[in-house]
């Protein structure tokens, strides 16, 4: 997992949910081209939501039942690639409602290419690279704004879908040829069983608290972002689609920034990382408030944010891929159906409290969101600690102190008198 591999599964990451959000952006003139309705272009982006959360609980298990999840990828991404075609190419709404709800489905790609990047790194590397890979996902869902935007001005809301496709393929291409296969030192069970698996960790204390703090993050996050286009384009402010579209670079860099945070995960240290990120996420929201009387305000709290979310993910996964080695497929897939849910929760509600109470309406319930996360988490803190939490929270630092022996000697043996 050198530098170069981990950058290939990142861009997967970002492609794959590019496909889902992709749509944000551009809803007005696809409607219009395809004959929806304005009250019903929601449903543009609703399909591939649900076809992504179909895709968790039908796809995701695959994961833990194929011996080398590389070829799994490529051909969630070939897929993937088709869906992006039959949208391109659609004649009639329902073509292309097809066709998105197909890349939705496979859009869980996502999910075995995180369980694929936790299955081949040295357990003292395992939160560093899916710091790495994860943080594709929030450039794919805030970059796509920016991209998306800037193609369909030119060419077309159709030339989009097209790029996407033609990318996807390239990407199905890249990964059979560059990463390396996977070696698993157990046999994977069969795919009724991996089903039934995943609803079994559902009941584990872990997967519990992390999901319902990755609920509340996401519905947090969907507030934010579903919500932020409107008073932009109102007064005082007035900015155009493109304008607007520049806000997710702020995203961008509070996410990267918190690259480091898979770093912090594989010392031992991803159940206080998680605390601390969602207290700032808490005071972010100060300053996103701010947004009718100043944008460097508001800047500053989408860097924060987004710097909060992306360090909540890393090491919410990090600890559930350390919890369960043998179904990690399974353990992110059961994650992110709390993701997703969370993510339309708050999508669904910013509009409607923005409509009521304004932009001040929508920052609490953001807040409240977030304060939501934290008091799950100082729950389940004061709370005994089950076998399966202290065998998560723990692995990353024994791992790392192995490491750091191991160096140490081998610098000893190198550094010792030769005989002559």
């Amino acid at each position: 997992m050198d530098a170069w591999r981990r950058l290939l599964l990142a861009v997967v990451c970002g492609v794959a949910v590019a496909s889902i959000y992709t749509a944000q952006p551009i809803l007005e003139p696809m409607g219009r081209d395809l004959g929806v309705s304005a009250e019903l272009t929601g449903w543009i982006v609703a399909t591939g939501q649900f076809g992504y959360l179909a895709g968790l609980v039908l796809l995701v298990p695959l994961g833990d039942v194929v011996v080398d999840r590389r070829r799994l990828i490529a051909v969630h991404l070939a897929i993937t690639a088709v869906g992006m075609v039959l949208t391109a190419s659609a004649s009639a709404a329902w073509v292309a409602f097809a066709g998105l709800a197909a890349a939705g489905v496979f859009a869980v790609v996502v999910q075995t290419t995180v369980a694929y990047a936790a299955s081949v790194s040295p357990p003292a590397e395992r939160g560093r690279n899916i710091g790495v890979v994860t943080s594709g996902v929030v450039v794919g869902i805030l970059g796509a704004r920016i991209v998306a935007g800037a193609l369909a001005e030119v060419w077309g809301w159709r030339s989009v879908y097209a790029v996407l496709a033609v990318v996807s393929l390239g990407l199905a291409a890249l990964v059979l040829v560059v990463l390396p296969s996977e070696e698993r030192p157990n046999r994977p069970g069969g795919y009724r069983r991996a089903v039934v698996s995943l609803g079994g960790l559902f009941g584990r204390r872990v997967n519990l608290t992390r999901g319902l703090i990755a609920f509340f993050l996401f519905a947090s996050f969907g507030t934010l972002w579903s919500g932020l286009s409107l008073p932009l384009a109102d007064t005082p402010w007035q900015l155009s689609e493109s304008q607007i579209g520049l806000f997710g670079i702020a995203g961008l860099a509070g996410a990267l920034g918190a690259a480091r945070a898979g770093r912090w995960a594989d010392a031992g240290r991803a159940a206080p990382v998680t605390g601390l990120a969602l207290t700032l996420l808490i005071l972010s929201w100060a300053a996103i408030a701010q947004l009718p009387w100043s944008l460097w305000l508001l800047i500053v709290g989408i860097v924060v944010l987004d710097f909060a979310v992306q360090a909540v993910q890393v090491s919410n996964q990090h600890l559930l891929t350390a919890a369960h080695p043998d179904h990690i497929s399974s353990a992110i897939g059961g994650y992110m159906v709390f993701y997703s849910l969370g993510s339309a929760l708050g999508a669904a509600a910013t509009t409607a409290v923005l409509a009521a109470h304004g932009w001040v309406g929508s920052s609490l319930l953001g807040a409240g969101f977030a304060a939501c996360a934290l008091a799950v988490w100082a729950t389940d803190r004061r709370l005994p600690r089950d076998s399966a939490n202290l065998r998560s929270e723990k692995a990353g630092a024994r791992q790392a102190r192995e490491e750091i022996q191991g160096t140490d000697q081998a610098g000893q043996v190198m550094n010792s008198p030769r005989d002559p």
